[in-house]
């Protein structure tokens, strides 16, 4: 009955194959969604519970800053000619992860009914400094330096 199976008309090796090869793809497809579930897992979800809303602001602006900074480098890196693999493999993890750390940060932000901070008015400039006088320049010269030591 067994040896019968094998003697079928029809290719059967090719047909599990395909199929074989669709269930694989089916279930590696999931691999590549960025999903909130995904980027999760890359992050301490209880890494900003005690922070405050001043430690909380900062942090997001350098985990925004990060982010595009990562994505910058894996835009330049695909343009390349192995871009796609190199942007996967050099980038790709750290990317997951700051996303990661910026969505708990953002969670974290809102469960702390936080707001932005107003930006800082700019300083006054200081007033320029004088031109040194040509005396200090001469006063200064006469002057001996510790590597003017002769030995």
């Amino acid at each position: 009955m067994i040896a019968s199976l094998f003697r079928l008309s029809w290719p059967l090796p090719q047909v599990l194959g395909a199929a074989l090869l669709s269930v694989l793809g089916a279930g590696l497809s999931g691999c590549a969604d960025m999903s909130d579930s995904m980027t999760s897992a890359f992050a301490d979800p209880a890494k900003y519970e005690l922070w405050n809303c001043k430690q909380l602001e900062g942090e997001r602006k350098g985990l925004a800053k990060r982010l595009a900074e990562l994505q910058g480098l894996m835009g330049k890196a695909q343009s390349g000619v192995a871009g796609p693999v190199v942007a996967e493999l050099a980038y790709r993890n750290e990317y997951i992860a700051v996303r990661g750390q910026a969505k708990n940060a953002d969670e974290a932000w809102a469960r702390n009914k936080c707001r932005e901070s107003p930006p800082e008015p700019a300083k006054a400039e200081a007033p320029p400094m004088p031109a040194p006088s040509p005396q200090s320049d001469r006063s200064r010269r006469s002057q001996t330096k510790s590597g003017d030591a002769i030995y």
